[in-house]
């Protein structure tokens, strides 16, 4: 059992040790990730009608 308490323990001290993100910066990380995953997909979307477009008028005709 000592082994599990000092385990634990030792999370708890290197959580102490971690700098964590202000409201504001996690704020900003969000919105930044957001954005991102709209401009990734917008452009997925377009290779995918892009890819149907020579697909329906070249390949398939």
């Amino acid at each position: 059992m000592n082994n599990k308490g000092n385990f634990v323990q030792g999370i708890f001290k290197e959580l102490r040790k971690v700098t964590w993100p202000t409201k504001k910066e996690t704020t900003k990380y969000v919105i930044n990730v957001i954005i991102f995953s709209f401009v990734v997909a917008m452009i997925l979307g377009l290779l995918d009608l892009a890819f149907f477009h020579v697909l329906e008028n070249y390949i398939i005709k």
